[in-house]
């Protein structure tokens, strides 16, 4: 009795496209792989605007130590953030002016917040 399945494919076309199967060539080899759902609903990544502090980890404002309008130089002070009992100072990234300032001390922040803008 002969094996039919041998040469038949494990998934149709059609399923493929139900299950977002995607084809990758690397350095010239063809990769054939499935998209989770967690994957295709990610949020998909942009490019940071250097003019906003942003908060990388959830925390408490102690002090802001710049006022707006101030001239910044690059990595000069500008608040410090707390957050799991050690105290992290947030530099500035380049010469600036302070824009906005959004946080005020003894604020409590999530991740991701705008702490200030910069021009």
């Amino acid at each position: 009795m002969e094996n039919n399945n041998e040469n038949k494919p494990i998934i149709d076309n059609e399923d493929l496209k139900k299950t977002r199967c995607r084809t990758l060539i690397i350095e010239g080899t063809k990769y054939r792989t499935y998209l989770t759902q967690k994957f295709v609903s990610r949020e998909k990544w942009t490019s940071p605007d250097e003019n906003l502090i942003t908060s990388i980890i959830p925390g408490t404002i102690v002090t802001v130590l710049v006022r707006k309008g101030q001239k910044v130089k690059e990595g000069e002070s500008l608040l410090i953030l707390e957050s799991m009992k050690m105290q992290n100072k947030i530099l500035a990234p380049r010469d600036a002016v302070v824009k906005i300032i959004k946080v005020a001390a003894g604020q409590i922040i999530p991740k991701g917040y705008v702490m200030l803008e910069l021009e």
